[in-house]
């Protein structure tokens, strides 16, 4: 296929309405804003005005408190299934995950959990481990190192 035998797809483009084009086209002279007020003036209209006579979200939402989502420990994750390709006798860190293209390291600390099975011998380094995934690692004959 080349670029000559391309067509456009019905429906993919709707036209842009065109507003104040007299009154037969439905949206002429306001143009769909209404009469008078900030609302039908040019380049400003408040934000929270289409709440409808309801106590606005600035208001309803409180303005103080603390939330801990900036210290929240996260993890990249990797499940014991997905280290069965690797081959055996090989240390598995973060840094390995990210060389052979398994896990593209995001957070910087390795969590491994337990889902899939494991049947080659690894010694895996992670931050954190799920207690299934010990488990396993441990009875494929390979160590679960936390460090």
């Amino acid at each position: 296929m080349d670029m000559a035998e391309l067509s456009r797809i019905a429906g993919a483009h709707e036209r842009a309405t065109r507003r104040g084009r007299g009154d037969g086209s439905g949206l002429g002279k306001t143009s769909g804003r209404g009469h008078k007020g900030g609302g039908s003036r040019t380049g400003w209209r408040q934000r929270w005005f289409a709440e409808g006579g309801q106590m606005p979200i600035y208001r309803r939402l409180p303005k103080k408190g603390f939330s801990n989502a900036r210290f929240k420990d996260r993890y990249d994750v990797i499940n014991v299934g997905d280290l069965a390709a690797i081959p055996a006798g090989t240390t598995v860190d973060l840094a390995y995950l990210a060389q052979e293209g398994i896990l593209a390291p995001r957070h910087g600390k390795l969590k491994v959990l337990g889902n899939g099975e494991l049947a080659v011998a690894l010694q895996v380094r992670a931050v954190r481990f799920s207690e299934k995934a010990k488990e396993k690692i441990v009875k494929a004959g390979g160590s679960a190192e936390v460090g």
